[in-house]
């Protein structure tokens, strides 16, 4: 028995074990989805792709990236707000405000629930479409794993690199001089002159031959 009043309502709803919790974030399914599973609604799971209705992201269609129970609400792919810090974290949605237009059909207990009830034709077209779901999500784990082992390696490779190569000296830092220092410079010695000797050519001209008339005096 559910009673009308709104402060027992609330009550109820704070106070409910996990499982009932974890029914209670549910939203509606799109009109397609809707005729070919004849559900009205179902609980939203990680994968799901929903549809915001209502709030300043209305239009915004993305993924699921998780759900938290506790809080009740959802955080969708590429919603998201700036801390005062700067930081961007993620918005929590209310599930009452999106619409699921795509379902995630890789877990098999959720496809068990669909095929409840539902034509063999139905049945087929679920596991066809949860099979090529899994080979996507298998697809997209080994491109990430990938990516992981390349940032690996070039981080080795940079740590190996930086450690064969020498260290160089820090070059030294300059202290400032305060307000009112004088600089000090050491006085200069006189330079001193440089003694030029002038060096004398020999003569490279011959010996002058005594004349004749000095020859007969003698």
């Amino acid at each position: 028995m559910v009673s009308i009043k709104s402060r027992k309502q609330r009550k109820i709803l704070f106070n409910n074990p996990q499982h009932q919790k974890r029914k209670s974030i549910s939203a509606h399914l799109i009109e397609d989805l809707l005729l070919k599973y004849d559900k009205r609604s179902l609980p939203v799971i990680k994968g799901d792709t929903v549809k915001v209705m209502r709030g300043s992201y209305k239009g915004h269609e993305d993924k699921v990236a998780s759900v938290n129970v506790n809080r009740r609400s959802l955080e969708i792919e590429g919603i998201t707000m700036t801390k005062a810090d700067g930081n961007k974290i993620a918005k929590p949605i209310h599930p009452s405000n999106v619409i699921i237009t795509k379902l995630n059909l890789t877990d098999k207990w959720r496809r068990k629930k669909f095929e409840r009830g539902l034509s063999e034709e139905v049945k087929k077209e679920i596991e066809k479409e949860a099979e090529a779901q899994i080979k996507q999500a298998e697809e997209e784990r080994k491109l990430k794993e990938k990516e992981e082992k390349e940032l690996e390696e070039k981080e080795e490779t940079k740590e190996i690199i930086e450690k064969e190569e020498p260290e160089k000296p820090e070059p030294k830092k300059k202290t400032p001089k305060k307000e009112g220092e004088q600089k000090t410079t050491t006085p200069k010695k006189p330079a001193k002159k440089k003694e030029t000797t002038v060096k004398k050519k020999p003569s490279t001209k011959s010996p002058k031959k005594p004349s004749k008339e000095k020859e007969e005096n003698k």
